[in-house]
């Protein structure tokens, strides 16, 4: 009767491993989850703040010159060259995922909206 006991506290000790077992491979999951999250985030971090430092050099050149420039009236053209410029730095133009970072893939739906401007 005492073998008996051992070999259940060892199968139940293994059933237990089994489980916390299962249980670190979904939070090592979850941590790779997290993992490519920051690292998308930071991408798009640091994009934003490229593009917000380029647009911050325009702004001080615009402040620097003598002779204020007359203002321009902006076609129709230059908005959708500022969403091809968007796109091409990575983003989405579409209306399902605009603003958010493309993944090195193209967008049917963004290529979709640049046919329509031709």
């Amino acid at each position: 009767m005492r073998n008996r006991q051992i070999f259940d506290q060892v199968s139940d000790m293994e059933k237990q491993i089994g489980e916390l077992y299962e249980q670190l491979g979904d939070l090592k999951q979850e941590l790779s989850d997290l993992l490519e999250e920051n690292h998308r985030l930071a991408m798009e971090n640091h994009n934003l703040r490229n593009h917000l430092d380029m647009l911050g050099d325009d702004t001080k050149e615009m402040k620097n010159e003598k002779k204020p420039s007359p203002k321009k009236k902006k076609l129709p053209s230059e908005g959708y060259d500022n969403l091809a410029r968007l796109y091409d730095e990575g983003f989405h133009i579409c209306n399902l995922e605009f603003g958010s970072p493309r993944r090195n893939e193209d967008c049917m739906f963004c290529l979709e909206f640049f046919d329509k401007t031709k």
